[in-house]
């Protein structure tokens, strides 16, 4: 019989693994999932994309060469592969795929496992247990944590602070910007470039067609990307609507108290995606908080759009005690003012609670970066709003061909004029100005 002791220090790192995996902030957990793996499967990098999260749709831990070069239109193939070899789709997990693909910009070996919330986790370059024997009870524990790991993400969205909110909306905003301004500027130039080719006055037929199908193509796919990046921030207002009812169908089970839903109208206009979650989370919130003041038999929860903000209304039938200045309540209103929205509480001793939530649509304007007091050069700003966008300095290198010491000469430079001793100061203080 296997001595307990024996058993229980075998098992100590893994499930250490498993305490640091459960409790892990979203900003570590890919490095986490990939310090549990390495064990089972090591891989040269570790990649999560996950729609759940707007903000930052992916998660990456490794090889810098790997994780500051991947697109989500390579995730986005990976994904087609795995559904393409007839796993389960959508809402499920099936066993790993193993492939090639493009990743990082270089085709290499991955693996890649969904997830029941439809999560991708993608190892670039695993390679097995060396002993077969061991590979299925790996791939098993693999399973398992990635599961763990998705479940972990999807929980922290579903109750995001504040703070996370403000960072989501921003980072969502400055995606669709930064894309919006690739395809124009690439549009511009592919659709000169498709005029001039179906000129007549152009000789050379075949060399034409050629040169034409190729625009043609490339402006397809930058239109292809801008509505992926529009379709990984936004969420229909129907469907939203309608995983808010599923979310709360366990506590329609068990409480008996009917929950009554007004459907939203079902052309109205697309929610953000961190609206569309804090919106979820907030009314989950409110249910509950009524459902603690004893004696709710009804709650009624309501959406619709006015055009420019989600307007959720939440009544209950109950005694009339719900106060807004209680600490359950306080956390909620803290979540509606990170998004810039409004709550009012409305109690009727007797009648019940009415609570109204307006949310904006649109985030806030952005604040106008002011540093000429710093007097940076040119290209001293371009290595500051990267920083401050939390890059390393091998990324900075890459995106502004430049080597990682000039990088470094560039850096302290910065930190002398900003008066900055630290990384970490720098980039606060660039982020006072309005720098993201």
């Amino acid at each position: 019989m296997l001595n307990l002791s024996t058993f229980v220090l075998n098992a100590q790192p893994l499930l250490d693994a498993i305490a640091a995996l459960s409790t892990a902030p979203l900003a570590t957990i890919a490095a986490r999932l990939r310090d549990a793996t390495l064990p089972y499967v090591r891989s040269s990098a570790l990649v999560i994309f996950t729609e759940d999260c707007t903000g930052r749709p992916q998660k990456k831990a490794g090889d810098e060469a790997i994780i500051s070069r991947v697109s989500i239109a390579e995730l986005d193939h990976i994904r087609a592969s795995v559904s393409g070899e007839g796993l389960p789709g959508e809402g499920s997990s099936g066993p790993p795929w193993l492939g090639e693909a493009v990743l990082g910009g270089v085709k290499r070996p991955v693996l890649a496992l969904s997830s029941p919330s439809n999560a991708l986790l993608v190892l670039a370059d695993p390679q097995p247990l060396p002993d077969p024997a061991d590979r299925a009870p790996a791939e098993r524990l693999l399973r398992y944590l990635w599961t763990l790991a998705a479940e972990r993400i999807r929980e922290k969205v579903a109750d995001a602070p504040p703070s996370y909110l403000i960072e989501s909306r921003a980072a969502s905003a400055e995606r669709v910007r930064v894309t919006a301004e690739l395809v124009d500027r690439h549009s511009t130039t592919l659709e000169t470039l498709l005029a001039a080719l179906r000129s007549p006055a152009l000789a050379d037929d075949a060399a034409r067609k050629a040169a034409t199908e190729s625009a043609a193509k490339a402006l397809v796919g930058l239109r292809t990307l801008s509505d992926r990046t529009n379709e990984l921030v936004e969420e229909p207002v129907s469907s939203a609507f309608q995983r808010l009812r599923e979310d709360l169908k366990p506590l329609m089970h068990f409480s008996g108290i009917d929950v009554q839903f007004i459907e939203p109208p079902v052309n109205g206009r697309a929610l953000p995606g961190e609206v569309a979650h804090a919106a979820r989370a907030i009314v989950r919130g409110l249910v509950l908080a009524m459902v603690d003041q004893g004696g709710v038999r009804r709650i009624r929860t309501q959406w619709d759009c006015d055009g420019e903000n989600l307007l959720v209304n939440v009544r209950d039938d109950g005694p009339g005690e719900l106060s807004g200045e209680a600490p359950n309540m306080a956390r909620l209103g803290h979540r509606v003012e990170a998004l810039n929205g409004r709550m009012s509480v409305d109690v009727m001793p007797g009648w019940g609670a009415d609570v109204a939530v307006a949310i904006p649509l649109d985030p806030p304007a952005r604040q106008i970066a002011d540093v000429s007091e710093w007097k940076l050069g040119d290209r001293e700003l371009e290595v500051l709003q990267l920083l401050a966008a939390g890059q390393r300095n091998r990324a900075i290198a890459g995106k502004l061909h430049i080597s990682e010491n000039t990088v470094k000469f560039h850096l302290r430079n910065i930190f002398r004029k900003v008066g900055a001793s630290s990384r970490t100061e720098a980039i606060a203080m660039a982020h006072s100005k309005g720098l993201r």
